[in-house]
């Protein structure tokens, strides 16, 4: 069954190991599952998005398991860029850059996100990661066009 490479993408967000089944790597797909459920009910990140979107920062910052949730960035996103390669994504040898930068903002956004406040507003544990994406991928993307042409310049000499 051939599945396009934004369809894989859009549902390992849905649900990271999803893209992976549907590449047909099952005991992969079947393993990140287990892991984003075990660190899913561990950090109580279900209780926390909820809580988050109901607008209870505070309780959200409270509920969350910081020592699980800081894990999530890392499969989460993984399972995003593994469904895209196995896919056929991968375009050079630097395209892993900008979900990796994305990985390191998000979780550092995880592990600030109790304390850390914007123009007086806590965004807490969903929605300061989630704003961490942007300079996570704006930077990566640099990073990585940097690389390319640094490469290809010394390639030339």
């Amino acid at each position: 069954m051939w599945v396009s490479r934004k369809e894989l993408l859009l549902w390992s967000i849905a649900l990271p190991g999803f893209g992976q089944l549907l590449n047909g790597k099952l005991f992969k797909g079947i393993g990140i599952i287990i892991l984003e459920i075990l660190i899913n009910v561990n950090s109580h990140f279900n209780e926390v998005i909820m809580l988050s979107f109901q607008g209870d920062i505070e309780k959200a910052t409270l509920q969350a398991d910081y020592q699980w949730l800081m894990f999530y960035p890392c499969l989460y996103f993984f399972s995003m860029w593994d469904a895209w390669i196995d896919g056929g994504g991968r375009n050079n040898k630097y395209s892993f850059l900008p979900l990796v930068f994305v990985v390191y903002f998000v979780t550092i956004g995880c592990i600030y996100s109790s304390k850390f406040r914007l123009f007086g507003i806590l965004f807490g544990p969903v929605w300061l990661p989630i704003l961490a994406v942007i300079p996570g991928l704006v930077i990566g993307i640099l990073i990585k066009n940097l690389l390319i042409i640094f490469v290809s310049r010394k390639s030339r000499l």
